[in-house]
């Protein structure tokens, strides 16, 4: 472990803590968790700062999962059958990251962030669990859910990577009609996918701060799993006015690495 004060080490843990929250209610929580551990830790590699983030958020992941898992009503075939492909999508993405700027992706992810966030500020009904009213999930929905949602996000997850948890929820939403907290708990189970091949292959290199990134862990558990069960109680409102906080804060995160 680097040599690190007393005080920016209780800020790392402080801020998985939340960014495990954040992410267990509807994804982004590495919008809070990236940023905390490049200004804590200054001198280390990037590539030792993307490894050991991924190796907190892979526990907190977990255990907002298992919350999930024991009273929201997720399929989990089809859940880890998008994971699946969101592995393949994002080992696929990362094989094309070092070829693409960011700088021409940022100002396309913010419209589409914009997007969404009107999308769901007009449309109330967006994410809510009347079951009375949704179209069924056919076949072809699945397979569209595992090809666009695991294979492309997976995809955009490799190439570039903020606020893939919400955009995993939204999408959930829209093409398998579920409501936000079913939603986040399906985002979760591919989300552990997703983190389990970005770790397996940042062990590979040799590029985990272990011994931080595993007393980070345990904040970032508690605080998943108090975001679980917050949202499993709130109920989709509370998920989609922290889903619509989210977005803007992304857009804002977004546009300030692009013009600063």
């Amino acid at each position: 472990m680097p040599d690190i004060s007393l005080t920016t080490l209780v800020v790392l843990c402080l801020a998985a803590a939340a960014a495990g929250w954040i992410d267990a209610v509807v994804g982004g929580g590495g919008l809070l968790l990236l940023p905390a551990l490049l200004l804590g830790l200054p001198q280390v590699p990037a590539a030792h700062i993307l490894g050991t983030n991924k190796a907190v958020a892979i526990v907190g992941t977990s255990g907002a999962a298992v919350t999930y898992l024991r009273k929201a009503p997720v399929k989990v075939g089809t859940a880890v059958r998008i994971g699946l492909a969101a592995v393949a999508g994002s080992m696929t993405g990362a094989f094309f990251a070092a070829g693409i700027s960011s700088d021409v992706l940022r100002p396309v992810i913010m419209v589409v962030l914009l997007g969404v966030a009107a999308f769901v500020l007009l449309r109330p009904s967006f994410g809510r669990a009347a079951d009375d009213v949704k179209p069924p999930v056919t076949r072809a929905r699945t397979v569209t859910a595992i090809v666009l949602v695991g294979g492309g996000i997976g995809f955009y997850d490799g190439l570039f990577g903020p606020g893939t948890g919400t955009f995993l929820v939204l999408a959930l939403t829209a093409v398998l009609h579920l409501d936000l907290v079913t939603a986040s708990a399906t985002a979760k189970i591919v989300n552990v996918c997703t983190n389990a091949g970005a770790l397996a292959m940042f062990a590979y290199q040799g590029t985990v701060l272990w011994q931080l990134a595993a007393l980070m862990a345990i904040f970032n558990l508690a605080g998943a799993m108090a975001g679980a069960r917050m949202a499993l109680r709130k109920g989709s409102e509370f998920v989609r006015g922290v889903l619509l906080v989210v977005v803007f804060s992304l857009v804002a995160k977004l546009a300030f690495d692009q013009w600063t």
